[in-house]
């Protein structure tokens, strides 16, 4: 068993150290929390995943990582170790809100837009909805993310506000401080692929 485990550790540090060949204009970053054992200890640890775009819609697992946490420092050292490896081309991030990560993605990745996943964005969501909401509000706002354009997708969201704002005052306010149209500015062919985050 410790021969398998050896050699299973060695195929996953080459797949983690590989070069990075290809530009990925869309970089996914997500992170889950896991029980980890480390020296007889079993410890919760946060996963980071980096899963890239390419120029054809592609997405490729680009890294699967290991922190204490997440935080600032934890995001950047992943994100310099990607740029190390090849990382080049990113045009837009999408990730969820945390503070961390979004402060690393603005140092390590200045010229990259960023874009907040519409799964958390929805989740969040559901804290500015009483239990008993409409479904048929929620399903609504994620229609808005089929759109095909920003100018498309920036008129139905102003109708969407006016059918929902007097019903659900407190959601529509924060929609309209935390929605992310971003990816609407990117290129046409690519941009059904980048909404979401790695499968939960």
């Amino acid at each position: 068993m410790s021969r398998i485990n050896e050699s299973l550790d060695g195929e996953l540090a080459k797949f983690a150290e590989r070069r990075l060949e290809e530009e990925y204009p869309y970089l996914i970053l997500d992170a889950r929390y896991e029980k980890v054992r480390e020296e007889g200890v079993v410890r919760s640890q946060a996963v980071p995943v980096a899963i890239g775009i390419n120029r054809e819609g592609r997405r490729c697992v680009l890294v699967v990582g290991l922190a204490n946490r997440e935080s600032t420092t934890s995001w950047r050292e992943f994100l310099l170790a990607l740029k190390q490896r090849g990382l080049r081309g990113v045009e837009l991030t999408v990730s969820d809100d945390h503070a961390g990560l979004k402060q690393a993605i603005a140092e390590i990745l200045p010229e990259a837009g960023w874009q907040r996943c519409y799964v958390h964005f929805l989740r969040n969501a559901l804290d500015y909805l009483p239990r008993k909401a409409a479904d048929d509000c929620l399903v609504e706002l994620r229609w808005l993310y089929d759109r095909h354009d920003l100018e498309q997708a920036r008129q139905d969201l102003a109708v969407w506000l006016q059918k929902w704002q007097g019903k659900y005052s407190k959601l529509c306010n924060w929609v309209e401080a935390n929605g992310c149209l971003n990816v609407f500015g990117m290129a046409g062919n690519l941009l059904e692929a980048p909404f979401t985050g790695p499968a939960r």
